[in-house]
């Protein structure tokens, strides 16, 4: 699922799912279901607690070590199934970690309704951010800023002096051991004309100090930071964390290039690190057991896409090609998006990557140091617990299709010595509906709840593809031809094969761009 909430428990190996969203191409589904992720069991747990918070996603969650352990939660949204109406929430709960309940705190003068809002825990009181608010006919991103005092259970909206940063959303907002708070980036969108909205990625970054030390009210204050080193490039759908030696983290995320009717994003799975004392960011760097930085010697660009080294400061702009080769490579269907999962876990799909996989299973005698790094996604739930970064879902798109994750990684960040699968993505809960599917088909799935009704139409459409490459014959790569020539002649071949399977309605660029991915799959392993 997308957009919902993961924390660290404060006291337990444990780790906080709440809400979250998951769309199957015709309809979304909300959730208000709590689960655990026990460490040392890997294991998932639902955890039945009446009187929850409504359904909702894109709210935020903070946790606080008070009474055995309270989750927070604040805001968010709620969609019909058909996305025609949403609302937004206002409203603050708390779950008793101890006690398993739920309780909703009804205080006066707090944020209006919004979601993508980005809210922490900073010295017994909440500080919440920014946002958005949207209806059917307008929108509006903010950047005020509100405190929950955890004491006295008051609201109180800041005025802090200086100039702070422009109204948005999805930005990265991290306490300071100080108390202070630090924000960067994030996204929002204006209307330039009727119809006609332009986004922007923000990369600015502040300082949002407390300057007071008076116990009824802080005085704050914001500035604008310059920070050293390598910043990350700009994108929005990244995801933050705390990380140990006073730093913060930032993963993934995706850079949309926005043209008129369409959107085309390029999706990341790198990791950033801030160094909160230094103001200086920078790339993290796996490291490799001794046989990989031999290989590392031999060829770097190989080593990078076949052993998950993070060549961070560029991130390599084959990567989200890469997920759209492996998830076309058997004409885009449904099927083929199972086959991307244990390519991007086992490593074994990626293009180009074969030989050094076989490299690396003799120098290592086994196929334990099989790169097993996340796939690059937009809209992750992080969480660090013991110094181990978790990341779990979030979601990519291929042309028309919004694949939705489920697989949960971690990766230690005092060793840094390689990502972990602890779930690996379970291929029967994607369900995609294209659109133009009859209504009859739509009636027949008002009744699914979540996602649960995705596994027969999945085994039907695998069974199906399955059937047409039996019986289709690809053209044949001729003797000494090269990739570039290849396509060209025949381009019009993957072009019909791919518009067969997106469907009428999808844009001609994207069906060029999926028809082209094919046909360079087809080359490089024609089997």
């Amino acid at each position: 699922r997308l957009n919902c909430s993961l924390c660290a428990h404060p006291d337990r190996d444990e780790l906080i799912l709440f809400g979250g969203e998951y769309f199957n191409g015709q309809k979304t589904y909300l959730y208000n279901e709590l689960y655990i992720y026990h460490i040392r069991k890997n294991s998932w747990a639902k955890l039945e607690i009446p009187n929850p918070p409504p359904r909702r996603c894109a709210h935020q969650a903070a946790v606080v070590p008070t009474a055995g352990g309270q989750l927070w939660i604040f805001g968010g949204e709620f969609a019909s199934p058909n996305g025609e109406q949403f609302y937004h929430y206002k409203d603050l709960w708390v779950l008793h970690l101890a006690t398993k309940t739920w309780e909703q705190i009804k205080a006066p003068g707090g944020p209006s309704g919004r979601s993508g809002h980005r809210m922490v825990a900073c010295k017994r009181q909440l500080i919440i951010f920014g946002g958005f608010h949207e209806s059917a006919r307008d929108f509006i991103y903010y950047n005020d800023v509100y405190s929950f005092n955890l004491d006295s259970f008051t609201w109180s909206k800041l005025a802090p002096a200086g100039m702070g940063p422009a109204p948005r959303s999805g930005c990265q907002m991290t306490p300071t051991p100080e108390g202070n708070i630090i924000i960067y980036g994030g996204y929002s969108k204006q209307r330039i004309k009727k119809d006609v909205d332009k986004g922007t990625l923000h990369t600015d970054m502040f300082l949002l100090k407390a300057e007071g030390a008076a116990k009824e009210e802080d005085r704050w204050s914001w500035s604008r930071l310059s920070p050293s080193g390598v910043k990350p490039t700009p994108r929005s759908g990244f995801s933050v964390a705390s990380a140990p030696n006073n730093r913060c983290l930032l993963f993934g995320g995706v850079h949309d290039e926005e043209e008129e009717e369409s959107l085309e994003g390029d999706f990341y799975n790198d990791i950033y690190l801030y160094d909160i004392g230094k103001n200086r960011w920078f790339p993290a760097q796996l490291k490799g057991p001794k046989s990989e930085r031999r290989k590392r010697r031999r060829g770097r660009q190989a080593e990078a896409e076949a052993a998950g080294e993070e060549e961070l400061q560029l991130p390599p702009p084959q990567g989200p090609q890469e997920i759209i080769k492996e998830v076309v490579a058997e004409d885009g269907t449904v099927m083929t998006i199972k086959q991307l999962i244990p390519g991007a876990a086992g490593g074994k799909d990626s293009s180009g990557s074969e030989e050094e996989e076989e490299d690396e299973e003799e120098e290592e005698g086994g196929a334990q140091s099989q790169p097993v790094e996340p796939c690059p996604r937009s809209s992750a739930m992080v969480a660090v617990k013991h110094g181990v970064l978790y990341v779990y879902g979030g979601m990519f798109e291929v042309g028309d299709r919004q694949v939705t994750l489920s697989d949960l990684h971690s990766i230690d960040l005092h060793r840094m010595d390689g990502w972990k699968v602890l779930q690996e993505m379970d291929p029967k809960t994607q369900e995609w509906l294209e659109e133009s599917e009859s209504d009859e088909e739509e009636e027949d799935d008002d009744d699914v709840e979540g996602a649960e009704g995705g596994e027969e139409e999945e085994e039907s459409s695998e069974e199906e593809s399955e059937d047409e490459e039996g019986e289709q014959q690809h053209p044949a790569v001729q003797p000494g031809e090269a990739q570039a020539q290849f396509v060209a002649r025949t381009e019009q071949y993957w072009l019909r094969l791919a518009r067969s399977h997106m469907g009428p309605e999808a844009k001609d660029k994207k069906v060029l761009k999926v028809a082209h991915a094919m046909a360079k799959t087809f080359y490089e392993d024609p089997t």
